[in-house]
């Protein structure tokens, strides 16, 4: 299926983690389908990343970025438009379960905000006279962890928690200017950042199976591929009257009836 994204300006805040994260795995995603894809990021790997994609012949931009620093956003988005004069869609995607509970200091509650939340509303409100302009969606990358809770990790809730709200917001706000609004939402999907939480368990691996046999669809984890091929759906004109929509890519993982359980 053509997804009709060939050239065009998409920024994604995130994507450069480790090869076969959430992000990344969208970044090449979006090169595939032959977008632009414009990286805010605050690690060195973008500047590899993006060099990777323009040795294939494939146009890309990579901002460094500290996404809690409101000044480094403002520019990131004014280098972009700078470039390419327009922004046809956005994904926020940062988010990182920093475990910040009710154990935490103030200042490391609100440093989890900063992150996983108000780099949502700040890289939205730079980009947004362009998204006016271009009619371009907006895509946020949520987490079960808003709806569901996890347990000594407050600030990552609240933060997930509050994404989802901005989601429905913004859909009222925006939808005046055509501009629709989604958030996927992520439970357990198989990435390096699990991979590592795993192994710092001292009972990884059976703690890996239990979750694994709680996933009612194949009993097994959500692909980051999956993911990716959600959002970029999501942000295409094939899903072009789609807004204020949480969309569960997650095996039936939150809401289907637990007597699917094998035990």
């Amino acid at each position: 299926m053509d997804l009709g994204l060939k050239g065009k300006v998409v920024v994604i805040t995130g994507a450069a983690g480790i090869k076969g994260s959430i992000g990344e795995t969208i970044l090449q995603h979006l090169a595939a389908e032959g977008a632009i894809p414009a990286v805010i990021d605050r690690n060195d790997r973008g500047f590899a990343y993006v060099e990777e994609l323009q040795q294939k012949g494939i146009d890309a931009l990579f901002c460094k970025t500290d996404v809690t620093n409101p000044e480094q956003i403002e520019k990131a988005i004014a280098e972009i438009t700078a470039k390419y004069g327009r922004i046809d869609a956005l994904i926020n995607n940062v988010g990182v379960n920093d475990g910040a509970g009710l154990d935490a200091s103030y200042e490391e509650f609100m440093d989890s905000l900063k992150l996983n939340m108000v780099s949502y509303f700040l890289t939205v409100k730079h980009a947004l006279p362009y998204l006016k302009e271009s009619k371009g969606p907006i895509l946020n990358i949520g987490s079960k962890v808003g709806l569901t809770g996890q347990g000594g990790t407050s600030g990552y809730a609240a933060a997930k928690g509050g994404v989802l709200g901005l989601t429905r917001e913004w859909a009222v706000d925006l939808i005046k200017h055509s501009i629709r609004v989604n958030a996927v939402i992520i439970a357990e999907s198989w990435t390096p950042a699990y991979d590592t939480w795993i192994k710092t368990l001292e009972n990884g691996e059976e703690k890996l199976k239990s979750i694994v046999k709680k996933i009612p669809l194949e009993n097994r984890m959500t692909t980051p591929d999956e993911i990716a091929d959600t959002c970029l759906f999501t942000i295409s004109e094939r899903s072009s009257h789609t807004t204020g929509q949480f969309i569960f890519c997650d095996g039936g993982y939150v809401h289907l009836d637990r007597s699917l359980l094998t035990e």
